[in-house]
């Protein structure tokens, strides 16, 4: 589903994805070890790579990483985040046009920005930049929305506050997303369990991170906190409220025909 504004509706709102968004599974990499043989000499593009969240696991694990980011402010917040690791190289580009050579990295991987790709361009873009037998990796923190009252109360709310939240939520990677992206090929799929906990102030820097939550200063902003501080009062424990994720993993790999794609 294509978004006009995909590349820039995180711009205002970096300072709460560093902070507030969640990060990955320990048991990651072992998988990825154990599905697709990666190593710490493989190279990766990291597509939509953003704060620099995913690309931090492979750079500890020591493979060499560039980091595709098209929003500058999230480039930057990027760049930031990694400047300790010499094996990174930060890139303005996109999933449409990464600007990397052809055939130049091992594992092109995807994080949190896969649904904003317009997947046919970008499934071509990783095919000219994938070496042979290279592979696809995508990774996807789904917070799961009915598993507690809590979860239940905060999805409500996004679905009553939320500008686009629909639009945003029926577009996250599902399976016959995946069967598209993929296809003729198979690929192998996984899913990690995955949590945050907040005190209030996380949770606010966690919904204010959204993109489809109002911004300061929109109407909806105030009476948007103050439904969020009733749910939190009814729920928290020890002053903390527990974010609950499924980590789903995709990986395959994308040897197609160019002239039937």
């Amino acid at each position: 589903m294509p978004f006009s504004d995909a590349k820039q509706r995180f711009s205002n709102r970096v300072a709460d994805y560093v902070r507030y968004r969640p990060g990955y599974p320990q048991e990651l990499l072992p998988l990825l070890q154990g599905w697709c043989g990666l190593r710490p000499g493989h190279s990766i593009a990291d597509i939509g790579s953003g704060t620099g969240l995913l690309s931090r696991i492979f750079l500890e694990f020591g493979n060499q990483v560039y980091g595709v980011e098209p929003n500058s402010e999230m480039r930057a917040a990027g760049e930031a985040f990694l400047r300790s690791y010499p094996k990174f190289t930060s890139v303005a580009g996109s999933a449409e046009a990464t600007t990397l050579p052809s055939d130049s990295v091992d594992f092109v991987t995807a994080g949190q920005a896969f649904h904003w790709f317009q997947l046919s361009a970008a499934r071509e873009e990783f095919h000219r930049i994938l070496k042979a037998h290279g592979r696809v990796i995508i990774i996807w923190n789904e917070r799961l929305i009915d598993d507690t009252a809590f979860l239940r109360e905060y999805e409500a709310l996004l679905l009553r506050f939320g500008t686009d939240y629909s639009k945003v939520s029926e577009s996250y990677p599902r399976a016959e997303q995946m069967l598209e992206f993929f296809h003729p090929n198979e690929f192998t799929s996984h899913a990690l369990p995955n949590f945050q906990e907040f005190d209030f102030e996380g949770l606010t820097g966690r919904l204010r991170s959204s993109s489809y939550a109002p911004a300061p200063g929109h109407p909806q902003f105030e009476p948007m906190m103050q439904e969020l501080r009733r749910i939190f009062d009814a729920y928290h424990q020890n002053g903390v409220v527990r974010m609950e994720y499924r980590t789903r993993v995709y990986a395959g790999p994308l040897d197609f025909d160019r002239t039937t794609a």
